[in-house]
């Protein structure tokens, strides 16, 4: 990976993105793609638009938007007790299992607090507590304060929470962070744009950070509905099967640095798979293969159905213990899944047929 994308990649990832609270991040990436764009646009809605236009762009140009979303699984502050600590809800979906003893980070106005969510001691526990998973009601975010007073001076309710960020880079080529759900995908996209500057295009490609995944697909459906696109390709992650017990029978055999993943099914456009996989064949890029037999829950499938129906694909980078403080992704895996978007986008013209 380039030092100048792998800087990029990295600011993505410790910059926090709750779901509604994507300003921050939106921020990082209108600066980083304003040099290698034709056009940055950011709507009501929040998603950002990096769009690379062909020289001639008639009105049969294809439309390709590749869609990655910038949000984050977070939590927000409900209410501040008397003693000074914080009660949470979420947003997105946890498993409390995991929330428990981290660190943690309230994004407030006046800057970051931070903070530890704990219950009390297992000494402390009764029998019957100690095997159950508990509930939001039952833990609290410890920031310090001395009673409610000094902590509503700090903090308001509404205020989000996400883990503590940082980029934490492991061997051969791994990196662990929160988040690499799906900041990996915004990446591959926005890296797939900056390839193709410079290039002759003869399709439209609008790279898309989406906001609001994690609570609907909503920035996806607004986007796509604004685009309009011939065809859309979202980016997500996908889970890994290579640690212990995973059952590949149902989750396929995917590996951490065997490639971008390709899907298909019945969310997927098999003329968009096609071509897909033709490319990576042509230019060298390893991907692996994974069926969906459902609706996928990515913004691929608030893409494929958007006004009169768009061909869709999706790409998934593998993932290792997604929705946890440690994910861990492979960064060849990303590489290659920019290098193919941006050689498929390249590839698409007028004459392309997306009819199955």
């Amino acid at each position: 990976m380039e030092h100048t994308s792998h800087e990029f990649l990295k600011s993505l990832l410790e910059t926090p993105s709750p779901s509604g609270f994507e300003q921050q991040i939106q921020h990082v990436v209108r600066e980083w793609m304003r040099p290698v764009s034709d056009e940055v646009t950011t709507d009501s809605h929040g998603n950002v638009f990096a769009a690379r236009f062909p020289q001639w762009n008639p009105p049969e140009t294809p439309r390709i938007m590749l869609a990655g979303h910038c949000d984050q699984i977070g939590l927000m502050v409900q209410y501040i007790d008397g003693d000074g600590y914080l009660y949470i809800q979420p947003i997105g979906g946890w498993d409390m299992q995991i929330l428990l003893g981290q660190y943690l980070t309230v994004w407030a106005k006046d800057g970051p607090l931070t903070g530890v969510v704990a219950r009390r001691a297992i000494h402390l526990l009764k029998p019957d507590e100690r095997n159950k998973v508990p509930d939001f009601t039952d833990v609290w975010v410890d920031i310090g304060a001395k009673n409610r007073e000094e902590a509503e001076g700090l903090v308001r309710c509404g205020d989000p929470v996400t883990f503590a960020l940082g980029y934490r880079p492991l061997r051969n080529s791994l990196a662990a962070s929160p988040a690499m759900d799906d900041k990996v995908g915004l990446w591959v996209c926005m890296e797939a744009v900056r390839l193709l500057h410079g290039r002759a295009l003869r399709a439209a490609v609008y790279g898309v950070s989406t906001v609001a995944e994690e609570i609907g697909l909503r920035g996806a459906t607004t986007a796509a509905y604004a685009i309009n696109p011939t065809v859309g390709i979202a980016v997500d992650v996908t889970h890994a099967t290579d640690t212990p017990g995973n059952d590949k029978k149902t989750q396929g055999d995917i590996k951490c640095g065997g490639g971008p993943v390709l899907y298909r099914g019945p969310n997927i456009s098999p003329r968009v798979f096609d071509l897909l996989e033709a490319t990576a064949k042509q230019h060298g890029v390893p991907v692996q293969v994974r069926g969906t037999p459902r609706a996928t829950g990515t913004d691929a499938n608030a893409i494929q159905i958007a006004r009169a129906g768009v061909a869709t694909g999706l790409i998934g980078i593998p993932n290792r213990y997604m929705h946890s403080p440690v994910e861990v992704v492979h960064l060849d895996d990303l590489t290659n899944a920019a290098k193919l978007l941006a050689e498929f986008c390249a590839a698409v013209g007028p004459e392309t047929n997306w009819i199955p």
